[in-house]
C-alpha cells in the first residue's frame, strides 16, 4: 500500500517538474539572437545560470549553462561582474515569453560555447 501512494505521488510531480525544464524545443532555433550589453541580476546557481538583459527596448531573462558546465569551459562568475559587457548568441522562446537561451557568450576575447 505504502508503494502504491509512493508511486502515485511521484508521478503527480512529473508533469511539473517537466515543465520547469528549459528544453531546448522551447526555443526557435531558426532565429538567432546576437546581442552585446551587459548582464543584471546574475545568478550563478543550480539547476543552471542565468540573468537579465535588456534587448529590443524590454528586459529579457536569460539562461545560461550549468554552472559546472560553465567553469569547466573556461567561463567563471567573476567575468560576469557588474557593468561587463558580453556578447550572448542565442534563440528566443517560441511562444513569445522574453527569454533566451545562450548557446555562446563572449566576454572580452574569450568566447564559451554553453550547449
Amino acid at each position: 500500500m505504502l508503494r502504491k501512494i509512493l508511486i502515485a505521488a511521484a508521478l503527480s510531480v512529473a508533469p511539473a517538474a517537466a515543465l520547469a525544464h528549459h528544453g531546448w524545443s522551447s526555443y526557435d532555433m531558426e532565429r538567432t539572437i546576437t546581442h552585446t550589453a551587459s548582464l543584471s541580476d546574475v545568478n550563478w546557481g543550480n539547476p543552471h545560470g542565468s540573468a537579465r538583459v535588456r534587448y529590443d527596448n524590454a528586459t529579457w531573462d536569460v539562461v545560461l549553462a550549468p554552472v559546472r558546465r560553465m567553469e569547466s569551459r573556461g567561463l567563471t562568475q567573476a567575468m560576469l561582474g557588474p557593468r561587463q559587457h558580453v556578447t550572448l548568441v542565442g534563440y528566443p522562446r517560441k511562444d513569445g515569453t522574453r527569454e533566451m537561451r545562450i548557446e555562446r557568450i563572449i566576454v572580452g576575447d574569450q568566447t564559451v560555447e554553453l550547449r
